[in-house]
């Protein structure tokens, strides 16, 4: 995974380099705009730094699967990208130990690999994995309920106060109430019994 440099005065000019020099389209290279320069004559000039999406899938897949190798699982990984995110599917014979206790090993496995990446590209590159569609499956559980939660709280207009939750599930709360028109969320408490409130509207 190598990490190409550009810079110039115009970020649309730069652009263009980038895509002729490595003959890709814009939707395969992540680019990042490092910093702006000023000379003595107050001239800008902006430094770019650009991946290849391909180049990361290969260094993420290439990671897990060392991973898998020192586990002693087997795994296979499916890869979907979308606008510049790339979302990782592993199928493996021990599905059950590469998630972890309430998917905790899942995100260690993000971490160190977010991590990995930083400290060869010096960039924070998005991506998310899952394990036997855990997560998928999780995200469908959550809004099933809060959604059910949000219809009585809209008919009784009684506030109900959720079970603690970690940061992703109530991210995941508040992003499915986001636009409800009768039900809002606010987040209360301290790490890790934070919680989430689901109000009516207009209380």
């Amino acid at each position: 995974m190598k990490v190409y440099k550009f810079d110039g005065k115009k970020i649309e000019d730069i652009r263009k380099e980038i895509l002729e020099k490595l003959n890709e389209k814009e939707e395969n290279i992540i680019i990042v705009e490092k910093e702006v320069r000023s000379g003595i004559f107050k001239s800008k000039k902006i430094d770019v730094e650009v991946v290849i999406i391909s180049e990361v899938i290969q260094f993420i897949k290439d990671y897990l699967k060392n991973i898998g190798k020192l586990m002693n699982i087997d795994i296979n990984i499916e890869v979907k990208t979308r606008d510049s995110n790339i979302y990782f599917l592993i199928i493996s014979d021990n599905n059950k130990i590469l998630i972890g206790k309430n998917g905790k090993t899942i995100d260690a496995l993000q971490t160190i690999i977010k991590q990995a990446i930083y400290i060869k590209t010096n960039m924070f590159i998005n991506f998310s994995i899952d394990v036997g569609n855990y997560k998928k499956n999780q995200i469908e559980n959550i809004e099933k309920f809060v959604k059910g939660i949000a219809r009585e709280v809209s008919k009784s207009k009684i506030e109900v106060k959720l079970d603690s939750m970690n940061s992703y599930e109530r991210r995941i709360v508040h992003s499915v109430l986001a636009e409800d028109k009768y039900v809002s969320t606010q987040s209360h408490g301290e790490e890790p019994n934070r919680y989430i409130v689901i109000k009516p509207k207009g209380e």
